[in-house]
């Protein structure tokens, strides 16, 4: 029986973010908002057998959030009718499940935090109804709190809200975050109406209902902290995202990471970049980058999910995805490292160099102008300029295979599947279509000729 869990709101469009993707989906700093949520929720609502106590409703792209966290747990909301009716549906499966107590946050939040969670839920205590609420100069489009004498006395939409009767603005706003007590709320939803301009089911309703009940409501408020805004167009994600990137930036240069120009240094929530590690911007690292003490990147170089291990040295304008540098090894400039490439320790990858796929061995080089694909190349092996591991026959991959202290000309065309010993030399020039045995020279090329020249 699980007796507390947290359920998110992601059904909605987001008609304001002029986008065929589901707002949850919108990403910052490479991530989408809803990991956000889920990384802040999940070791609040995690058991101790090591399943999560975390479901999402989910409506408007619903396969399309689904495919994008499988495992998610989720509830179907057929028709977006409010956040009362999101609630109302999933109502069912946390009564099945024996939920007592849910936190109720909306998917849109992606600067909550699990020490912000684990706060609102200390000072929520034991209240029927309970929310967040934030003190804005600028209330903008959030549903206003009412209250009368110093107590809550309603939510109300900004829509909805009219001065004259609820009383003046006092810029306190419902940050969208609840924690419920699913038995009073079930009673208190079939009271839920859509009697107001957007004619939809507001969960914000249940604050006046429950009060009407006699029940304790509370409301906590947290101040200006803006990381309980929610983010509903365009510009408010890029000024999400930028106070993202600005809290990450400080929490690694106080750990004793070494940032050249921090204001333009982006690092994805997940990325990993230990002290003493050393980037200069502008400079992007995103998904589970890692980044080992001793590590050098240079301006301009993108990270995506990849490795650079200590010592090594990302130069200028170097793109690595799903990609590992090895120790003390030279990348770049202007080196691209594809899905599966590997540079074990010592080895140099140069300029307009291209790996997918391929191991390089250690202390191996191919300092210029080359496309390494599906290969295996030893340790010490020099990789000539201009030179092509053709891989791809139309219809299948195949792999080549370069052995260590092999030399490789310049200008050679490797026709897989193809290998070529240790210690070979291939000159320059050649198109390789038979495997080099060890120790021995290939070249394969047409013989020169030197004609007269035509007057």
């Amino acid at each position: 029986m699980t007796h507390s869990a947290a359920l998110i709101l992601a059904a909605g469009k987001g008609t304001r973010m002029h986008s065929a993707r589901p707002k949850v989906l919108q990403e910052l700093l490479g991530e989408p908002m809803l990991a956000y949520v889920l990384a802040a929720l999940r070791p609040l609502y995690t058991q101790a057998d090591g399943r999560e106590a975390v479901w999402a409703v989910l409506g408007h792209g619903a396969d399309m959030v689904a495919a994008a966290f499988p495992g998610l747990s989720a509830i179907r909301q057929e028709q977006q009718l409010g956040t009362g009716h999101a609630l109302a549906t999933a109502l069912p499966t946390l009564r099945e499940q024996g939920v007592a107590r849910v936190l109720v946050v909306n998917g849109d939040v992606p600067l909550l935090t699990t020490d912000i969670g684990r706060r609102f839920l200390a000072e929520a205590g034991d209240a029927a109804i309970a929310f967040a609420s934030l003190s804005l100069e600028d209330a903008g489009a959030y549903g206003r709190v009412v209250r009368k004498g110093g107590d809550v006395a309603a939510i109300v939409e900004a829509k909805d809200f009219d001065a004259a009767f609820h009383g003046p603005d006092t810029g306190e706003v419902n940050a969208g975050l609840y924690l419920l007590d699913v038995e009073a709320v079930a009673r208190l939803l079939p009271r839920i109406g859509n009697n107001n301009k957007s004619g939809e089911y507001y969960i914000t309703d249940l604050v006046a209902l429950g009060l009407a009940d006699g029940l304790c409501v509370r409301g906590v408020n947290c101040g200006a902290d803006e990381s309980l805004l929610g983010v509903n167009s365009p510009a408010e994600l890029a000024r999400m995202e930028e106070l993202l990137r600005g809290r990450i930036v400080r929490q690694l240069l106080a750990s004793g990471v070494t940032l050249h120009a921090p204001e333009l240094v982006r690092v994805g929530p997940f990325a990993e970049i230990a002290p003493g590690a050393e980037i200069t911007g502008p400079c992007e690292l995103y998904g589970h980058s890692q980044v080992e003490a001793g590590a050098r990147i240079e301006s301009h170089c993108v990270l995506q999910d990849s490795v650079v291990r200590k010592g090594a040295r990302i130069r200028s304008f170097s793109h690595l995805e799903r990609a590992e540098a090895g120790e003390n090894t030279v990348v770049g400039p202007f080196a691209r490292l594809r899905p599966g490439a590997l540079l074990e320790p010592e080895s140099h990858v140069g300029n307009f160099v291209e790996l997918k796929n391929a191991r390089l061995g250690p202390g191996a080089k191919a300092n210029h102008l080359s496309y390494l694909g599906d290969a295996e190349i030893g340790a010490a092996a020099n990789i000539g300029a201009g030179t092509i591991t053709c891989n791809y026959d139309g219809k299948h991959k195949h792999r080549t295979s370069i052995g260590a202290h092999a030399f490789i000309g310049s200008n050679t065309a490797l026709v897989a599947p193809v290998a070529v010993g240790d210690g070979a030399l291939v000159g320059a020039g050649s198109v390789i279509t038979k495997d080099v045995p060890a120790g021995e020279l290939a070249v394969a090329r047409g013989r020169q000729k030197n004609l007269p020249r035509k007057k």
